[in-house]
């Protein structure tokens, strides 16, 4: 399908006024897009109320009483790749919306062709049904996918809204319970002129990161739990790799009641004067800097600048990723690559469907990640020139949005014309 189509993105940017990577996984399909020559409206309609990271002046107090930082913050991103009267948002305090006038967006939802409803975040896609095509963009699998076999009624009923589902996990199989969706292939798009390999770096090799999302989920006996879990099974590798300097940028939000317990932790840990301990200082101790990820990456500029400025990116992945092995990559290690700057991560799967060796190097074990940190340290040009390689072919917004449209396009045609129907 090549001809231009108005198209309709769902994110939620303005939520997240302070997490820059949020700003650039929902923007960039905006910015490919509208560089393919589609008709492109960003819409914010996700029922979730603004909130105070820090807990507002009481310390305890995490929703905001108003939306205005976050109009502010959506208005500005908007109107700086020149999208400014292409934008709406709902205000879940208050019911109102902003941007476009209710007429205009009305007309904007009768006349689009195709809604990308990415990572979920749309409240009610029933109500947008009018446009022929949603398509549903699973940016979390597996937890997608027990999410909806655990049936949970609201869950589903989303999911169910639309005509065509894909999702990050590329190779979704067993043990991944089957959700009766087929689930086509897809990966973050990159608009690769806005990341730059020549700008400069420093010598630490990063990863920004929260330590746990949402709470853990238990399915058929087992927990899938979140990055808590595979941290700690690493946290010795500073001490493997004396002299690289290794750094994460770790949220300020702390959930205490969705971590998990700190009964495996190292011995040298275990037998200190404390029983349990924040991350922070948990990851401080065995040997990493921590910085604040606000600090580093609120808003889109200081996001890039830290990924473009590191020399590589190390990250463990969700627990639940590792356990389901569905071919999950991160979006911001799509980022770190088309910087040029390679990336050490956590076996997902991936390597069903990205090239693993040069410029993506997976690890399993301990012994591994530090093998691997090794190598890109002595063949850094070779791995540095094959990530941007690899963003060029696998991550390019132009290629991985042309092919989301076309194959959309095709999966709900031929639905349509036998009849039948895949839901949950």
């Amino acid at each position: 399908m090549s001809s231009s189509l108005r198209i309709v993105v769902t994110g939620i940017i303005a939520q997240h006024p302070l997490i820059g990577g949020i700003t650039w996984h929902y923007l960039q399909y905006l910015l490919g897009l509208d560089r393919l020559g589609h008709d492109v409206y960003y819409l914010e309609d996700s029922g979730e109320v603004p909130y105070n990271l820090d807990g507002g002046a009481s310390g305890s107090d995490y929703v905001a009483d108003s939306c205005e930082c976050n109009v502010s913050y959506l208005a500005s991103i908007m109107g700086r790749f020149g999208l400014e009267d292409r934008w709406a948002y709902r205000c879940a305090s208050d019911s109102r919306w902003y941007g476009l006038s209710d007429q205009r967006r009305a007309e904007m939802v009768r006349s689009a062709d195709l809604l990308i409803n990415v990572s979920g975040t749309l409240e009610h896609p029933d109500q947008y049904s009018q446009i022929p095509l949603l398509v549903y963009v699973d940016t979390d699998p597996v937890v997608t996918q027990i999410k909806i076999a655990l049936d949970t009624p609201e869950f589903v009923r989303r999911v169910r809204a639309h005509d065509t589902w894909f999702s990050f996990g590329e190779s979704i199989s067993k043990p991944i319970p089957e959700s009766g969706h087929r689930w086509r292939p897809t990966r973050q798009p990159v608009v690769l002129s806005e990341w730059r390999p020549s700008a400069p770096r420093r010598e630490s090799f990063t990863t920004v990161m929260n330590w746990t999302s949402y709470p853990p989920l238990v399915y058929a006996g087992r927990t899938y739990g979140q990055k808590d879990v595979e941290f700690k099974r690493f946290l010795g590798l500073p001490g493997r790799v004396p002299n690289v300097p290794m750094e994460v940028a770790l949220s300020r939000t702390e959930h205490r009641n969705w971590q998990s317990d700190d009964g495996d932790l190292p011995p040298e840990l275990m037998s200190s004067e404390k029983t349990s301990w924040k991350p922070r200082d948990l990851i401080s101790r065995a040997g990493w800097h921590v910085v604040d990820a606000i600090d580093v990456g609120g808003d889109l500029d200081l996001y890039r600048h830290y990924i473009e400025s590191s020399k590589a990116e190390w990250s463990v992945a969700k627990n639940a990723y590792v356990l389901g092995m569905p071919g999950w990559f991160s979006e911001r290690s799509a980022c770190y690559l088309a910087s040029g700057r390679p990336v050490i991560v956590q076996d997902t799967g991936f390597g069903t469907a990205l090239p693993v060796g040069d410029g993506i190097l997976s690890f399993q074990t301990l012994e591994e990640a530090a093998a691997a940190i090794e190598d890109v340290e002595t063949r850094y040009s070779r791995h540095a020139n094959a990530a941007r390689a690899i963003a060029e072919t696998y991550f390019d917004s132009d290629k991985v949005l042309t092919r989301l449209i076309d194959e959309a396009a095709g999966g709900a045609r031929r639905r349509a014309e036998s009849g039948t129907q895949i839901v949950a």
